[in-house]
């Protein structure tokens, strides 16, 4: 893909080791140090959150061009992509290690992982994110992807915080049956805990990461069962967005020639 530049941030693909390792280091920053995982001795001792997917993904990077140095970038943002057709020669997909992908395994288009997703406390409210999402849009384009899909993750471990969330994702927000997926059943977590109409749709609102709520106004669903990640301290839940929802309102909203900025919000379902 071709990287776009906005003021300062630049969106590309990484290139180099330095790139990715730049990468990793901020993942490290944001999952360990900010969130609370729990990083093995190895990545610890690296200060870097690394596996062993990330030589088989693309990294979207979103770069301080004001703050890098040539051999040393600044990167601000990052995604971890993987397509299908990377994935089924190599390791699979992470999101595997938590849910079922039989449905999407079977989906006739290319399919691709979205993953790692983080960006620098300084600059999330300064277009990273939006430049996130143009670089997904072209990406996408580039390699015809049809479905996203990866786990989208509920801050804590405590199920009992999170069922309202919980709930209005799996009554409101469930993903069809040809492409939906299934928490493994040894790490199986119920969904829908709370009837419908009992959801206090302000919790929901005030509980639902910015990054589940992006998706959902791409139209995305969540797949069925949700799953407890000790490592991360979080709940995750399996997301699935059909590409041509970004491409609606996202791809098409900049070839416009509008600025970077996101398209009108679509709220949570509270119906």
């Amino acid at each position: 893909m071709t990287p776009l530049q906005f003021n300062n941030l630049e969106i590309r693909l990484a290139h180099t080791d330095a790139e990715i390792d730049a990468a990793q280091s901020l993942r490290y920053r944001i999952f360990y140090e900010e969130m609370g995982a729990k990083p093995s001795p190895r990545r610890r001792a690296l200060r870097r959150d690394i596996d062993p997917y990330d030589t088989d993904c693309d990294h979207l990077l979103v770069v301080d061009l004001d703050r890098s140095k040539k051999s040393e970038p600044c990167v601000v943002g990052t995604y971890r992509l993987l397509r299908r057709s990377i994935a089924d020669t190599s390791a699979g997909f992470y999101s595997e290690d938590e849910f079922e992908l039989g449905a999407l395994h079977h989906y006739a288009g290319e399919i691709m992982e979205l993953g790692r997703s983080c960006i620098d406390s300084a600059y999330r409210k300064r277009g990273a994110m939006q430049l996130l999402w143009r670089g997904i849009a072209d990406y996408i384009f580039e390699h015809d992807v049809q479905v996203m899909f990866g786990c989208g993750s509920i801050h804590g471990t405590d199920t009992q915080q999170a069922n309202h969330v919980l709930s209005c994702l799996h009554h409101n927000h469930r993903a069809p049956s040809h492409i939906r997926p299934h928490a493994l059943k040894s790490r199986y977590v119920p969904m829908d805990v709370i009837a419908k109409d009992d959801i206090n749709i302000e919790k929901v609102q005030g509980k639902l990461p910015p990054l589940l709520k992006g998706y959902l106004r791409l139209g995305g669903y969540v797949g069925d069962g949700a799953v407890i990640d000790y490592q991360f301290n979080t709940i995750d839940v399996c997301v699935v967005v059909e590409t041509e929802n970004v491409t609606r309102k996202y791809a098409r909203h900049f070839a416009k020639g509008n600025a970077l900025v996101p398209p009108a919000h679509v709220g949570i379902a509270a119906e």
